[in-house]
């Protein structure tokens, strides 16, 4: 939002008598001048933007900011005030205030650089005023009419009721509708707009033969059921949902979120409705039973950028995810600029701060990091499970056989105490460790020192210098096996959270994988962690440590994945009062190569510091033994050196764990199992998605948008301006989808009908996509967008019949070339709609069309991203792949959001770090480069010279071929001139190569394809170079 200086307003109710009366005479002169047809004022269509760019910012719905205690956005406050006299010009001081020359009186102040009003714009008001000075709900606030009345106009003309519609409107404006396009052209149009490629020259003569009334149909029809339809469809909404391969920020890791781009593709493939498609992707988890797809779909909602960089705080960044996810909501199905409202009340809308934090209620209650990991790949949490092939059946089998061994040895556990009752007595004695390290050799890595200790030499650390213990094979233990720590340590102070030991790569910049012992706040809190904080287990003591005192800590892990399974033993007797922060572990703790792990097979267990983490500053550590087993209570009290009785519990067990022989075999057995599910369960790909918390985290009015300035509690709720949140919606994401898609709801239709015909058109019938409120544009047809919009709900939000319908109608059937001058001098953004849509394709259809029209592209849906050429990577090329990858369509084309694609954004794709609902168009010398000397575009102008050889008899003549290579550019057949100009082009180029055949050769060799070698290459050469103008021919990557 603007950040305005700070200035003082003198509202005066009422001016001086002579002024009022010269303006009530001027203003009745112009009224009489107008005569009685002049057309009354409307407030949405002519009044409102005014006062929305000049008036709203200081005085519209920003109660905190409004000056002089005036709002115009209110008919009865501007009433109450004096500003508006309903049909009193003189009487209304808001008319005298935009007149005024002193720079001290009038409005808007010259301080606030919003500019003053034009004539045009004063006369409005003025005539506005004198009739009455009726207010309006904004337009696209007002709830879709039932029924839409389809204007009588057009008849002969058109052909469904778009084109009643538009034929009123043109003729309101004197304006004629073009004539209809060729055929030709009509196909090359559909197909780019429905599928994003160009037809095939076998569907052009087909349809081109086809005279019967239902040929346009079936083109249409066999378009919207190709495969090639969900692909296109899906690049427009990977702009809105901000998708890319990689997290964005300084390092810009890989995410690995494309299962979720296919899922689009599957959806509009599958012509899912779009409510359905709206409720998946905020709360598909919420569903009942929810499918792995409805689940998969919430993916949505995590693509937004995150960051790991050194010094980010982790719920300033966690508060910020969630605010994207509000904003992108608002963007993208609400057609609304929330995020205007993150700081402040809406300057412009009725939307409350308020509002903007009641809806990240919605959003706020994922188990989720506010810092990814640079160390790992693997999914964050939550994570949904992407299995492939039997991998679900054989995981389901495995926890089976798990709980299954589990339950047998606990019955064999009951039958161990009948054991025990008549087992011999046994003195309690130190058990053996596999690891121990007592430092009294005085050695200390970098400035820790050697101390004396509790017994013999220890280490004080400098809390910066880790020690690493051992080897990488050292204490290297899986969440299968069962393990214990036994070690003296004495803190100096108490900090937020501090280091004691570890065998991890770093804290979060590798999800913390692995195992802990940290003290937060002083409490002893031990750790397995596969990806921090949604899949782990952790326990805390509730009391801190002594401070400059030794305490004995045993730490027990039984390896079952569960909280109840970790004992911490303080001074040789078991806590009581462990709080479980996590339950809940389902994957490995080990680092592997093939999740991306960076150092996998190198890690090491380390004490008292961790890479970029607190450690252990000014404590010392003494006697510290690894253990490949559980101990027992009386073994966690020998290591202590503690003396006294032992329970029966305490004694029984200790004797089940190191001397019944059957409970050994039935422990075997269960490691045996869990060892086979983590290895199934490892080898499954996840995919981050949403999933709630029990219970409900708070959220809160943040001010000023600060993380951490909290103010009011709210709860989940959305903008009651708009529209109530439904009586009977459960509080959550599925209430909010649920208030998304009530039929009441104003927007969301709207903004999608809009977003269709932007598709076909180019232009939205609102040519704001981003911005439905008062500073967006007002419709250009507000009664065809109504009609669309109530159609498109009547069909149960059925998209690929609104496109149909859409493409069907004679406003898209008409040429874009105009019928005469007055069009373009009158309409030259075409927004009244008097001629076929044209503009130059986007990014990517610009590559698939050369491909295609190469015979490169490669006819495969879904998958991993592929690398074609000129990728970078930290300002370093990519290498690009080899084979099909350089050939697929560029909706899979690796998206790294500090450096995408150059190619594409030359030919303005947008980075994809925000919700972007409409990209720019431009026309640069930087784009007819590219089509010239691009590898692929070279490589495609090769392969369509090759084509032309290859599936042309040896009869064919130089205007048989050139012919050919125009029609698959273009979709046409060239007419005299321009054939004459490729085949004088083509007679130049081959005297050049003949002339310099090394040339040729360096040109041929472009691309990773080589050459065929049967055709020589000369000829191939210049026909190549044919083949690049034609590429490069405005026809070819137009779309008209």
């Amino acid at each position: 939002m603007l950040n305005l200086p700070q200035f003082s307003i003198r509202f005066r109710s009422r001016f001086l008598p002579t002024v009022g009366s010269l303006l009530v005479a001027a203003f009745s002169g112009s009224l009489h001048a107008a005569g009685s047809e002049t057309a009354k004022v409307n407030f949405n269509r002519d009044i409102r933007p005014i006062l929305s760019d000049k008036c709203f910012f200081c005085h519209g719905p920003d109660k905190e900011n409004q000056k002089a205690d005036l709002r115009l956005d209110i008919r009865d406050s501007a009433i109450e005030a004096g500003a508006i006299v309903p049909s009193s010009v003189g009487d209304s001081t808001l008319l005298h205030r935009i007149a005024e020359n002193d720079p001290d009186e009038v409005m808007p102040p010259p301080e606030a650089k919003l500019g003053s009003l034009t004539p045009t714009e004063q006369d409005l008001l003025k005539r506005w005023i004198a009739e009455g000075a009726e207010y309006q709900d904004h337009w696209s606030f007002v709830p879709v009419p039932e029924q839409v009345p389809v204007p009588d106009a057009g008849n002969g003309w058109a052909r469904n009721e778009i084109d009643h519609f538009v034929a009123a409107s043109l003729d309101e404006r004197g304006l004629k509708p073009a004539p209809e396009t060729e055929r030709e052209r009509w196909i090359r149009r559909v197909s780019f707009d429905l599928t994003g490629l160009p037809p095939m020259l076998e569907e052009i003569d087909a349809f081109l033969a086809d005279q019967s009334n239902q040929a346009y149909e079936k083109v249409v029809d066999r378009l919207l059921d190709s495969s090639a339809y969900g692909e296109r469809m899906a690049i427009d909404w990977l702009d809105q949902a901000r998708y890319a391969d990689t997290f964005g920020y300084q390092a810009d890791r890989l995410m690995h979120v494309w299962p979720w781009r296919d899922w689009v593709i599957k959806a509009y493939n599958d012509n899912l409705p779009y409510n359905d498609f709206i409720t998946w992707q905020i709360a598909g988890d919420l569903l009942p039973n929810a499918t792995r797809d409805q689940q998969l779909a919430t993916t949505f909602n995590r693509l937004h950028r995150q960051t790991n960089e050194g010094g980010s705080i982790n719920e300033e960044f966690r508060v910020e995810y969630v605010n994207d996810r509000v904003t992108t909501v608002g963007t993208a199905f609400l057609g609304l600029t929330l995020e205007c409202s993150r700081c402040h009340d809406h300057k412009y809308d009725p939307i409350k701060m308020r509002d903007f934090y009641s809806l990240t209620a919605f959003f706020n209650n994922i188990d989720e990091s506010g810092l990814y990991s640079h160390f790992t790949e693997t999914a964050p949490t939550p994570a949904l499970p992407l299995f492939e092939g039997d991998q679900e059946k054989q995981l389901a089998e495995a926890r089976k056989l798990v709980a299954d061994r589990e339950r047998a040895y606990a019955e064999e556990l009951e039958q161990a105490r009948k054991r025990f009752e008549t087992a011999s007595p046994v003195d309690p004695k130190k058990p053996e460790p596999v690891f121990s390290f007592n430092f009294d050799d005085g050695k200390a890595s970098g400035a820790n020192r050697s101390v004396d200790g509790k017994v013999g030499k220890a280490i004080e650390f400098t809390g910066d210098d880790p020690q690493a213990l051992g080897d990488v094979k050292t204490a290297d233990f899986s969440r299968t096996d069962p393990f214990s720590f036994s070690l003296w340590l004495k803190p100096a102070e108490h900090k937020s959270r501090m280091v004691v030991f570890h065998h991890s790569r770093a804290a979060e910049d590798s999800a913390f994988r692995g195992y802990e012992l940290m003290l937060y706040e002083g409490k002893p809190t031990f750790s397995l962690i596969h990806f921090w904080p949604g899949d782990a287990i952790r326990v805390q003591s509730t009391e801190p440590l002594p401070l400059n005192e030794w305490t004995h800590l045993t730490i027990t892990y039984d390896g079952s994945s569960r909280a109840d399974g970790v004992t911490i033993y303080r001074n040789g007797k078991a806590d009581g009062k462990l709080e479980i922060v996590r339950d809940k572990l389902t994957r490995d703790i080990k680092h592997r190569k093939e999740w991306g792990d960076s150092e996998a097979g190198k890690i090491k267990l380390e004490l008292a510091g961790r890479f970029r983490d607190i450690g252990f500053g000014g404590g010392v550590i003494d006697e510290f033994a690894v253990f490949d087993r559980e101990l027992s209570p009386v073994e966690a009290a020998a290591m202590a050196g503690a003396k006294g009785d032992f329970s029966q519990a305490d004694r029984f067990r200790d004797f089940a764990l190191n001397r019944d022989d059957s409970l050994r075999e039935k422990r075997a057995a269960v490691l045996e199992a869990r060892v086979a599910e983590n290895t199934i369960a490892g080898d499954v790909r996840q995919i981050m998605t949403m999933r709630d918390m029990p219970g409900q985290r708070p959220a809160y009015v943040l001010f000023r948008g600060g993380y951490d300035q909290h103010r009011e509690e709210v709860g989940p709720g959305v903008i009651p301006a708009i529209l109530p949140f439904p009586n009977e919606a459960p509080r959550n994401r599925l209430g909010l989808a649920e208030w998304l898609t009530e039929e009441q709801n104003p927007l969301v239709p709207r903004v999608a009908a809009n977003r269709l015909w932007m598709l076909t058109f180019s232009r939205g019938l609102v040519g704001t996509p981003e911005d439905f409120g008062s500073q967006g544009e007002p419709p250009s047809h507000p009664e065809l967008l109504d009609w669309l919009a109530r159609r498109f709900m009547d069909s149960g939000w059925n998209v690929k019949e609104t496109l149909r319908t859409i493409v069907l109608s004679a406003t898209y059937r008409q040429s874009s070339i105009p019928e005469d001058s007055k069009t373009w001098s009158e309409d030259p953004q075409n927004r009244w709609l008097a001629r076929g849509p044209r503009h130059r394709l986007p990014a990517e259809q610009v590559r698939d069309n050369a491909l295609a029209i190469g015979g490169l592209l490669v006819d495969k849906v879904g998958g991993q991203s592929v690398n074609p050429y000129e990728l970078a990577v930290s300002f370093k090329p990519l290498p690009p792949d080899k084979g099909d990858g350089l050939y697929r369509r560029s909706l899979y084309t690796f998206w790294k959001r500090t450096a995408p694609p150059p190619v594409m954004v030359t030919f303005d794709a947008t980075s994809r770090e925000v919700c972007t609902p409409k990209r720019e168009s431009t026309a640069t010398p930087l784009q007819a480069l590219v089509l010239m000397n691009g590898p692929q575009y070279v490589e495609a102008a090769r392969a369509l010279a090759e084509r032309l050889w290859k599936e042309m008899p040896e009869s064919a003549t130089d205007d048989d071929r050139l012919v050919r290579a125009f029609r698959l550019c273009t979709s046409r057949h060239p007419d005299a001139s321009e054939l004459q100009v490729l085949k004088q082009l083509l007679s130049e180029q081959r005297e050049h190569f003949t002339a310099q055949a090394g040339e040729a050769a360096k040109l041929l060799k472009v691309g990773n394809r080589a050459a065929d070698p049967s055709i020589p290459s000369v000829e191939l050469a210049a026909w190549c170079v044919a083949s690049e103008a034609l590429l490069n021919y405005d026809e070819t990557y137009t779309k008209r």
